[in-house]
Order: C-alpha cells, then structure tokens, then sequence
C-alpha cells in the first residue's frame, strides 16, 4: 500500500470514529483552511484554485446549515442566519473574486471554531 493510501486510509478511520464534537471541528478547521486558501488564490490571481477552495468552504458551510438542529437550543436560528450570510457572501466573493469578502467570512467563522473546540474540550 502506497504513502497516500495510507494517508488517505488514516484519514477516512479517523473520521469514521470520531465524535460529532471532533466531526464538528474538523468541518471547521477544513473550513476556515479551504477560506485562507481560496483568499490567497484569489490575491495570486489563481481562479481556478480559489473556485475549487470557496467551493468546498460553500459545501462545507452548507453542511453545517443542513446539520444544524433548530430545536436543540435558542441560538440555532441566529446560527443558520449566519451560516446563510456567510454562504451568500462566499458565492458573491468566488464570482467577483474578491479576497477580502472571503477574509470577512474567515473572521466571522473563526471565532466560532474556537469557541465550539473550547465547549468540546470543556466537555470531555
């Protein structure tokens, strides 16, 4: 079996036994990677990689969104707002290929990773 094989085989095991608190900010964390790569791509006029990078976040945040339980507690409607705002705002920077309206998605979302990795960590 071949190094990447591997990799990927380590990879698919660990996302196959992870809790949904891990599932939750690995989703986050290739989130915001996908966001800090898609706005480098764009300022280094690469579209394609910035279309494959913002798309992926697009899928991810869409995830996110469809995921989400509206009835588990009062902030989840001002979650899926915000989860729709931010995938407004991702299609809206991939077709104008605006770096800086990725960055704003980033600055929004990361504070939410940290604050979810907090609670999990809290939790365990």
């Amino acid at each position: 079996m071949s190094a990447a094989n591997l990799r990927d085989r380590y990879l698919q095991d660990s996302i196959n036994t992870a809790s949904p608190a891990k599932l939750l900010i690995m989703l986050y964390d290739r989130l915001i990677l996908d966001l800090m790569h898609g706005e480098e791509a764009i300022r280094h006029g690469d579209r394609d990689q910035a279309n494959d990078k913002i798309n992926h976040a697009q899928e991810i945040v869409l995830e996110l969104r469809v995921t989400l339980n509206l009835e588990a507690w009062d902030g989840a409607p001002g979650l899926a707002a915000l989860y729709g705002f931010v995938l407004t705002e991702l299609i809206g920077a991939n077709i104008r290929q605006d770096a800086d309206r990725v960055a704003g998605c980033r600055a929004l979302l990361e504070p939410l990773r940290d604050a979810w990795r907090e609670a999990a960590t809290a939790s365990t």
